[in-house]
């Protein structure tokens, strides 16, 4: 798919935290759109992709100067007391563009030199692995939430064609873990995967946060319905996995091999 790229220069970088994300006090996206262009997005159905004519996934917009509105809009948000920061909750921060950009790691260098009480990183993209200096800066202030909806390819290609193979995602937690950086497997949201899931996360991560689209899409599952993703399960005829329950399937397993306390549902899992 053809992307387009435009350069904007934003009024803010930080942004109230609200609803889902109330346990933040900001969130911060250091683009506009993503060029993952995930099936299931729920950003799909949020005025800034419904008031745009392009295709969800077929335009980024790149944040100019992001570093030096962050460095002052920090300064003032501690000021006025705790500072947790959701980076990113409309975005992945380490999509495809970010390579040449750079404008994740700009603002991660602002936050290494004045560390907000909290940072946690939400993205899908191995190229995180990238800013580990910059997280081993930040210390026990971050952590890095790598999505992995499954452990199985097939089911991957089939609903986020454009998002980074699994592969790729678990040698990155791999990498984070070799290194000390705090990080968890997101399994956000709950797709078709193997009984064996469980025991390959367990190798990689001492915590995970289970999530589906019930719980996750801000609406109890309105806006995914609206984007016909029950139609991707009937292709593959496993619509048993597009149910309010489906995600004990998975949520069991982990509870098998995970201790209780480190497998969280949906909100608890991504709270500061």
């Amino acid at each position: 798919m053809q992307r387009d790229i435009l350069y904007k220069q934003p009024k803010t970088i930080l942004n109230k935290g609200t609803g889902f994300l109330s346990g933040y006090s900001h969130s911060l996206n250091p683009y506009t759109g993503c060029s993952f262009g995930c099936s299931y997005c729920y950003v799909r159905q949020m005025p800034v992709s419904l008031f745009r004519p392009a295709e969800w996934g077929s335009w980024v917009d790149v944040k100019l100067e992001a570093a030096e509105l962050l460095r002052k809009e920090l300064r003032k948000a501690k000021a006025k007391g705790k500072v947790t920061i959701f980076m990113s909750s409309s975005t992945d921060p380490y999509q495809p563009i970010e390579h040449k950009e750079r404008v994740t790691r700009s603002l991660l260098e602002v936050m290494a030199g004045d560390p907000p009480d909290f940072l946690l990183v939400q993205t899908r993209s191995p190229l995180v692995v990238r800013d580990i200096d910059l997280f081993k800066q930040l210390g026990q202030k971050v952590r890095i939430s790598m999505t992995v909806e499954t452990d199985r390819e097939d089911i991957r290609k089939h609903f986020t064609p454009g998002a980074p193979p699994l592969s790729g995602r678990f040698k990155a937690l791999q990498t984070l873990a070799e290194a000390g950086i705090p990080a968890q497997a997101t399994i956000a949201p709950v797709l078709p995967s193997s009984e064996q899931f469980a025991l390959k996360l367990s190798g990689l991560v001492d915590r995970v946060c289970v999530d589906d689209f019930y719980m996750g899409d801000g609406s109890g599952g309105r806006r995914t319905r609206t984007l016909g993703i029950y139609s991707l399960y009937e292709e593959l005829q496993l619509t048993e996995w597009y149910d309010t329950s489906a995600y004990r399937i998975v949520y069991d397993r982990l509870r098998e091999v995970f201790p209780h306390d480190r497998v969280l549902l949906s909100q608890d899992g991504f709270a500061p």
